[in-house]
C-alpha cells in the first residue's frame, strides 16, 4: 500500500493462493489430456492403423470442441457463477475420459476426445477468470498464473504416463493413460464445492453481503478489503458507500442478454474495441506461432532429425515437459515484478531466433536421413529453447493478460471469445502440421512459424500497454488513447490493492 495502512499489498494472501490453486486443478487434467495424447497416438494408429489425417483430427478436435465450449462457459459463469463452472467442466472432463479409456473403436475414441474438448473450453476460460477475481493486483500475475502452471505439470504427466505405460500390451497401455485423467476429475468435481464463489460475479448479482465475507478473507486486512469493495462498487454503478447485503444491480451493468454482445462486438467503446483487438490477438498469436507443433508432434520431431525408437522418443518428450514446467514457474515468480510487456517481448525475441535455428537444423538434419549427429543434438536442444522462450512470457502472460482486462460486465464473454479464438488456432495448427510438414517440410514449417512469431512480436510491441500493478478497474481507462499508465495510476491515490 502507498499510502493508509491496514496490511501488506505485495504479500501474497494465503486464502486467495489456495482458491487460485484449487481452481487450476481442471488445468491440470486439461494440460494432461493434451500431453498425454502426444505418447497415445503413436499406440492408437497402431492398432487402428490410421492414417496421418485421421491422426491430426484425433489430436485436433479437442481444441475444435474447445471452442464452443469457451463460448458456452462465458455465459454460464454469468448466469450460475464461476465457482459452478469449474464444477460443470470437471464432470465434462469426467464423462470424456471414461469414453476415451474405453475406446473400442476410432469412433468412439474421437467422440470421447469432442467430450473432453468441451471440458477444455469450459476450463481454459473459467480458471484464469476465477484467479484473476480473487486476486490483488500486485499478486494477479502470479495468481493468474497458476492455471498455466497446472497445465504444464499436467503436460509433463502425460508424457510420464506415456513413458509408464508404454511397456504394457498394446490394447491395455494407451487405454490406461487416458482413461485415468476420470480419476482426478471426481474428485475435483466435489472438491471445488467447498472454494468461496468470486466476489466481483456476486456483487455483480447485488449480494453485497456475501461478497464483503469473501473479499476480506483474500485481502490483506480491512482498509484493501474496502478498498476493493468500493473500486468494483463504482465500476458497476452501485453507490460506495452502500453497505446493504443485497441491492439491486443496474441493467447497464448486467452482463446477460444479447445487448452484451453488441456493446462488445457491434458497438464498442474506442477502449473496449482497443481491449478486445488485444485480447483476441494476444490469443490468436500464442498458437499461431506454432507452440502445439512442438507440444503435440514432439515425438514426430526427434523422429525426423533421427531419434526412431519409440521408447526414446517419449523420453525425449519428457525432456519437453520438464523444460515447459521449469520456465513455467520462473515466469510466475517474474511476472509481477518484471511485468506482462516485458516478458512479452522478450519471449517473442526469443522465439524468433529458436524457431529460425530449429528449422535450419531440422531442415539439415531430414537431408542427412538423420546420419548428422550434431544436427540431431541442435535440433532437440533448440526444441526445448522454442518451448523455454514460450513459457517465459507468451505462454502465461496469454492467460493473465486477457483475465485481467476486461470490464467485469465483459469479461466472461470477453475471456471467452479470446480463448475460442485460441482453440481455433490451436486446432487448426494441430490439424495441419503433418500435411504443412509433407508440404514444405519440417523444417519450412518452422521457418514459417518464425515469421508469424516476427509479426506477432510487432503487434505486441504497438498494441499492448502494461497492466502490471493496475486494479481491474483502472484497466479500461488503461486502453484510453492519450491516458499514460502513470496518468491512470495517480487516480489511486489511496492504495494500490
Amino acid at each position: 500500500m502507498e499510502s493508509g495502512g491496514g496490511g501488506n499489498p505485495t504479500r501474497i494472501n494465503k486464502y486467495a493462493c489456495a482458491c487460485a490453486i484449487v481452481a487450476s486443478m481442471i488445468s491440470i487434467i486439461f494440460g494432461y489430456d493434451t500431453g498425454v495424447m502426444s505418447g497415445a497416438m503413436i499406440f492408437v494408429k497402431k492398432e487402428f492403423k490410421i492414417s496421418d489425417a485421421k491422426t491430426e483430427v484425433l489430436a485436433g478436435i479437442l481444441n475444435l470442441c474447445a471452442l464452443f465450449g469457451s463460448l458456452t462457459a462465458g455465459r454460464t459463469s454469468d448466469y450460475i457463477g464461476r465457482r459452478y463452472t469449474i464444477v460443470i467442466a470437471s464432470v465434462i472432463f469426467l464423462c470424456g475420459s471414461v469414453l476415451m479409456g474405453y475406446g473400442p473403436s476410432y469412433a468412439v475414441l474421437l467422440a470421447g476426445r469432442c467430450i473432453a474438448g468441451v471440458g477444455v473450453g469450459f476450463a481454459l476460460m473459467i480458471a484464469p477468470v476465477y484467479s484473476a477475481e480473487v486476486s490483488a493486483p500486485s499478486t494477479r500475475g502470479f495468481l493468474s498464473s497458476l492455471p498455466e502452471v497446472g497445465i504444464s505439470i499436467g503436460i509433463l504427466l502425460g508424457y510420464l504416463s506415456n513413458y509408464i505405460f508404454s511397456g504394457l500390451p498394446l490394447r491395455l497401455g494407451w487405454r490406461i493413460m487416458l482413461g485415468i485423467a476420470a480419476i482426478p476429475s471426481l474428485f475435483l468435481a466435489i472438491g471445488i464445492l467447498k472454494m468461496p464463489e468470486s466476489p466481483r460475479w456476486l456483487i455483480m448479482k447485488g449480494r453485497l453481503g456475501e461478497a464483503k465475507e469473501i473479499m476480506s478473507k483474500v485481502s490483506n486486512g480491512p482498509e484493501e478489503a474496502e478498498f476493493r469493495l468500493r473500486e468494483i462498487k463504482k465500476a458497476i454503478g452501485i453507490d460506495e458507500n452502500c453497505d446493504d447485503d443485497i441491492v439491486k444491480i443496474p441493467d447497464s451493468a448486467k452482463s446477460q442478454g444479447e445487448g452484451i454482445w453488441k456493446e462488445l462486438l457491434l458497438k464498442p467503446t474506442k477502449s473496449l474495441r482497443w481491449i478486445l483487438i488485444a485480447g483476441v490477438g494476444i490469443h490468436f498469436f500464442e498458437h499461431a506461432t506454432g507452440i502445439e507443433a512442438v507440444i503435440l508432434y514432439s515425438h514426430k520431431i526427434f523422429d525426423k532429425a533421427g531419434v526412431h525408437d519409440h521408447k526414446h522418443q517419449i523420453l525425449a518428450t519428457v525432456g519437453v515437459g520438464i523444460t515447459k514446467l521449469t520456465f513455467i514457474l520462473l515466469s510466475t515468480l517474474l511476472i509481477d515484478r518484471v511485468g506482462r510487456r516485458k516478458l512479452l517481448l522478450t519471449s517473442l525475441s526469443g522465439m524468433v531466433l529458436t524457431l529460425t535455428g530449429l528449422g535450419i537444423f531440422m531442415t539439415l538434419a531430414e537431408h542427412s536421413g538423420g546420419k548428422l549427429i550434431w544436427a540431431l543434438v541442435l535440433s532437440i536442444i533448440t526444441t526445448y529453447g522454442v518451448v523455454m522462450f514460450f513459457n517465459i512470457g507468451l505462454g502465461p502472460v496469454t492467460w493473465v493478460y486477457t483475465a485481467e482486462i476486461f470490464p467485469l460486465k465483459y469479461r466472461a464473454l470477453g475471456v471467452g471469445i479470446g480463448v475460442a479464438v485460441n482453440r481455433l488456432m490451436n486446432a487448426t495448427v494441430s490439424m495441419t502440421f503433418l500435411s504443412i510438414s509433407s508440404a514444405i517440410t519440417t523444417g519450412g514449417a518452422f521457418f514459417m512459424f518464425a515469421g508469424i512469431s516476427v509479426v506477432a512480436l510487432i503487434f505486441f510491441y504497438f498494441f499492448l500497454p502494461e497492466t502490471k500493478g493496475k486494479s481491474l478497474e483502472e484497466m479500461e481507462a488503461l486502453f484510453t488513447k492519450g491516458r499514460s499508465s502513470k496518468n491512470v495510476s495517480k487516480e489511486v491515490e489511496i492504495g494500490k490493492y
